[in-house]
């Protein structure tokens, strides 16, 4: 009897209730609109609502594309400014193109609190999410031909190249 009467004294009116679900419904549209400015490490899909077609182009063309989200825009300017030295690699690019894929990156790197420090030798293998979310594959399996290390993301992430890193779309190969 007494939760009846509370329920009934602490329910709002319809006019409220409505003026709720209204404000809510246009808060919910105008997120929907504007968008994210990009994923974060750690969410089952990571790449940004737009992928700059320079980035995927350029880096695509040797490895995977990472998601932005995967790197603070700190390091992510540490790796732009030394693209000469790209891991081994020389993969400079002109002036504009670096400009253009540079400042993308600023607008969608991670900010989430997975990669809210510059991981080790600023590699995203070797970031402290990384090595926590791989800590039970076995150096074994990171040395198999069909994988080739921990950089080959989609190696196991069947989805990768989409950003999506659900633990469902997981086939470790043989």
């Amino acid at each position: 009897m007494f939760m009846k009467y509370f329920l009934a004294r602490t329910q709002p009116s319809r006019p409220q209730r409505d003026s709720w679900q209204l404000a809510w419904s246009g808060l919910l549209l105008a997120v929907s609109l504007t968008g994210t400015p990009g994923a974060q490490a750690g969410e089952k899909n990571m790449q940004p609502a737009t992928m700059l077609q320079s980035y995927q182009k350029e880096c695509a063309g040797c490895h995977l594309a990472f998601a932005p989200s995967m790197l603070t825009p700190a390091t992510w300017s540490w790796v732009m400014q030394r693209l000469d030295k790209h891991y081994g690699t020389d993969a400079s690019l002109d002036a504009a193109t670096t400009t253009e894929i540079s400042t993308w990156l600023q607008k969608s790197g991670g900010t989430y609190k997975r990669v809210d420090a510059h991981p080790p030798n600023n590699r995203i293998t070797e970031s402290a999410w990384f090595v926590s979310k791989h800590r039970k594959v076995s150096a074994g399996v990171w040395a198999r031909a069909s994988i080739n290390g921990p950089v080959n993301c989609a190696a196991c992430h069947t989805q990768a190249e989409q950003g999506n890193y659900s633990e469902r779309n997981i086939r470790i190969p043989k």
